[in-house]
């Protein structure tokens, strides 16, 4: 058997492989040293689980910490938890899953405003873990959209358009209750 030799390969500026071997498109430059796995990998970290409660394993970072600053806070967590994405961007990571790590981030600060309880699931639900994981998982893989990115983003926009109808159904409900109460032709 022989030895296969390995022939050195020098990238263009802007492009990366990632660990399949295809070349991921970097935009804007890729953000320079900035954004690398290592830097990306400690912040997600330290906003989501830096620190452990003794004796448990529930941990919790800065983000589950700040959001408890009332007004504030989950604005703070939420736009430390943005270099993330914007690094995602910078990589090439593809639109779709970009879309899903906003969708991340926007259900923890949303929720996130729920005194007390929306800190509870901030720390459970890790967005900048999960951010992380898409990014690294997005350029360690075949560059193409995923039938689960496009599940998850569908069923996102169904609960959201869901929620958005809820109020008028609501308002139907209600005043086919008074027009009934009242008396009224047809709502017998």
């Amino acid at each position: 058997m022989g030895v296969k030799t390995i022939q050195p390969e020098i990238l263009p500026p802007g492009v990366a492989r990632g660990a399949t071997g295809r070349r991921a498109q970097q935009r804007l430059g890729g953000g320079g040293g900035m954004f690398r796995d290592e830097n990306l990998d400690m912040l997600s970290r330290v906003l989501d689980t830096w620190f452990r409660i003794p004796g448990t394993p529930i941990r919790f970072g800065l983000d589950g910490i700040v959001g408890f600053i009332p007004g504030i806070g989950d604005l703070l967590g939420g736009l430390a938890s943005c270099i993330i994405v914007l690094a995602a961007y910078f990589r090439g990571v593809p639109l779709i899953t970009i879309s899903r790590m906003v969708a991340n981030l926007a259900i923890e600060v949303v929720v996130g405003l729920v005194p007390v309880l929306g800190n509870l699931f901030d720390i459970g639900w890790r967005a900048n873990r999960r951010n992380y994981h898409l990014l690294e998982g997005s350029l360690a893989a075949a560059p193409r959209d995923t039938a689960r990115d496009w599940l998850f983003m569908g069923l996102l926009g169904f609960g959201l358009l869901a929620l958005a109808m809820l109020p008028f159904l609501l308002l139907l409900w209600i005043g086919g209750s008074v027009l009934h109460a009242l008396g009224a032709p047809g709502w017998h």
